[in-house]
């Protein structure tokens, strides 16, 4: 997983960041990894960690926690994706052409997302929630899914705190709205993700735009 990096704003007084709306936070976390091999943090405060997720023995506040997560997890495929592609056979020509046609597929979402906005939740695990989504805004790293693709198209995105607003957002009630941008790469090509989430229902409007100076898909 590459280094999460993050702009940091101008601490204040009362520890409360006025430009992302996101407090200070002295909660102490467990790292926790699924049977998939992905990590997340869960609040020692919370008990035991949903169904599915165990500790993996470091606990300390967040950034301890993210700092192993940065270290340990260097690949975010999934342990079965893994151990399916280390079974699969030298490519043959039959496989270049479905390569060829899984590029064809990303170059049509990319130019349907890159028309207008559409529907779009916040993909989030183990627990999908209001406080879920701070946890990874932390981590300057946030799953998204447009859900009017075909089967729906999740997309990892480098959030950009200098252009994401926080601050109409009440992440502990679960109320409010955040309008996030970030960065990724899709085939080579670097896109801009934009997105309008409702905390109550952690969905949506969004899209995607060419990152200027980025060759055409």
């Amino acid at each position: 997983m590459s280094d999460v990096k993050s702009a940091a704003a101008a601490p204040v007084a009362d520890g409360h960041d006025r430009r992302t709306g996101i407090d200070a936070d002295d909660t102490v976390y467990d790292v926790v990894v699924n049977l998939e091999e992905q990590y997340s943090i869960w609040p020692v405060y919370r008990g035991h960690p949903p169904a599915g997720w165990r500790t993996v023995g470091v606990t300390g506040d967040k950034p301890t926690c993210l700092a192993h997560i940065n270290e340990v997890w260097t690949d975010m495929r999934p342990l079965s994706l893994r151990l399916r592609m280390a079974e699969l056979p030298p490519p043959s020509e039959s496989s270049v052409d479905a390569a060829n046609e899984l590029e064809s597929d990303v170059e049509g979402v990319v130019d349907l997302l890159a028309k207008g906005e559409h529907p779009v939740e916040a993909s989030l695990r183990p627990e999908r929630t209001a406080t879920a989504l701070k946890a990874a805004l932390d981590r300057g790293y946030v799953h998204l899914k447009f859900t009017d693709t075909r089967g729906g198209t999740e997309l990892g995105v480098q959030v950009d705190l200098a252009r994401s607003r926080f601050d109409r957002a009440d992440f502990a009630a679960g109320s409010g709205s955040i309008h996030l941008e970030g960065t990724l790469e899709l085939d080579g090509v670097d896109v801009q993700c934009f997105a309008d989430l409702d905390l109550a229902r952690l969905a949506g409007m969004g899209g995607l735009k060419r990152v200027a100076g980025s060759a055409q898909l």
